[in-house]
């Protein structure tokens, strides 16, 4: 198995699903009040996609061209997806743009390369510039 292994979403992995977590009997903690305690299967996460595999990796289009890279991921829990933070652009990343686009539109196509079917590089950088919250 390659380093991404079967494609999960790191959604799923990161917030946990009911399909692989069990509640326990929620505990006490200081005075923050009930925290839910999840026992996790293992091994089904085991074979999901490491975030530290997926950053850095190049994503190409349909051509098998080179679009860009992942820069970072960025999980939502209140819409419960994953967002790809790709870099495009720019060389040896000065002059590059940051655009988000969701995880699952990505597609593994080989060990660090990740695909977005119909996607350019133009079409990439029409997209809004991504910028990091502050705080």
């Amino acid at each position: 198995m390659n380093k991404f292994g079967l494609v999960l979403t790191i959604g799923t992995a990161l917030l946990g699903s009911t399909a692989i977590a069990q509640t326990t009997t929620p505990q006490r903690s200081g005075s923050t009040g009930d925290v839910a305690i999840v026992r996790v299967d293992v091994a089904r996460v085991a074979v999901g996609q490491r975030a530290s595999k997926i950053v850095g990796a190049t994503v190409v289009n349909s051509n098998n061209e080179s679009i860009g890279k992942i820069d970072d991921l960025v999980v939502n829990p209140n819409d419960k997806v994953t967002y790809a933070i790709i870099s495009v652009g720019g060389f040896l990343g000065i002059g590059n743009k940051l655009v988000a686009v969701p995880f699952e539109s990505l597609k593994t196509v080989k060990e660090e390369r990740l695909m977005l079917p119909g996607a350019t590089k133009d079409a990439l950088k029409g997209l809004p510039e991504f910028k990091y919250a502050k705080g």
